[in-house]
């Protein structure tokens, strides 16, 4: 699409926004190639074998053990539940697609959480930090999904890695948020008992803080999972492989029927995924006690 013409032009200068940041990805991308290169080869490091042991593994076998597992952290109901879901998902013929699906999100989440976690408790104990980072968390939530994709080409071309780090990048901010909420709604007096006795900011933060914030740290653990599943399918469109290419291909050959499955295998994924992490939020001590008062 060409230039449209300012509603401003002949009043004030165009700012060309545009060009500067397109300069930026020149320069970066041939100023910091052998450092996207390692990027590049790490995230292919963490995702091709955990890929490779997912679909190695038998569907039933994976069926059986995430099942179990749902019902051990839940109940019997849920891991019937993730049973009949799983199942249905292994009887499509999209089982390696959604494992590879699976890995993706595990590393970007993760990934994602060892940015975002660490960043939430600096910006919690900083004022001025979270001042500085709110309109920077701002953007990142509300920029269309598509637009992470752009500068994830440029710098890692097409594939696997780029649909991860713009997975990573777009997943973020709901982990540093409610980690900065869970630290800044501790209870004030319980800090300042642990101060009274004489406790470090390090060791209040390390065995009180963090503790009573966990349950709300393991909400944005979930959104975070969450937003990673719907992105990595968006990073379809970048040839990320899984179910991405799966609805992408249905989309543009307006294949009803396997769009349908792969929809259907995602929202599984979904459910179970969103159902485990809070099943594993809700068995830390802090989750239980606020549910007991």
């Amino acid at each position: 699409m060409s230039a449209m013409a300012s509603p401003l032009d002949g009043i004030f200068p165009r700012v060309p926004l545009g060009d500067w940041l397109e300069k930026v990805v020149d320069w970066a991308t041939g100023a910091l190639g052998p450092l996207f290169d390692a990027i590049a080869s790490l995230v292919e490091a963490l995702v091709r074998p955990l890929t490779d042991l997912l679909t190695s593994i038998p569907a039933v076998v994976v069926v059986l053990v995430i099942a179990g597992l749902g019902t051990w952290l839940r109940s019997w109901k849920f891991g019937l539940g993730a049973l009949v879901g799983l199942g249905l998902v292994a009887g499509m013929p999209y089982w390696e697609q959604t494992m590879n699906t699976l890995a993706q999100v595990l590393v970007a989440s993760t990934l994602s959480l060892l940015f975002a976690v660490p960043l939430g408790i600096f910006i919690a104990e900083n004022r001025r930090a979270s001042a500085a980072a709110r309109p920077v968390l701002d953007l990142m939530q509300t920029l269309p999904a598509f637009v992470y994709l752009i500068p994830a080409i440029f710098f890692f071309g097409i594939g696997t890695v780029p649909g991860v780090l713009a997975t990573l990048v777009f997943s973020m901010p709901p982990g540093v948020r409610l980690t900065e909420l869970g630290l800044r709604h501790v209870d004030p007096e319980i800090v300042q008992a642990g101060e009274a006795f004489g406790a470090s900011p390090w060791k209040i933060l390390l065995r009180t803080k963090l503790p009573l914030a966990l349950p709300t740290i393991m909400t944005g653990v979930n959104q975070v999972i969450m937003l990673a599943l719907s992105m990595v399918v968006i990073a379809g469109m970048v040839g990320a492989g899984g179910l991405g290419d799966v609805i992408m291909f249905a989309l543009a050959q307006v294949e009803v029927g396997s769009g349908f499955e792969g929809g259907i295998a995602v929202v599984v994924l979904a459910i179970v995924l969103d159902r485990l992490t809070d099943s594993i939020g809700g068995r830390f001590p802090a989750a239980r006690a606020q549910r007991a008062g």
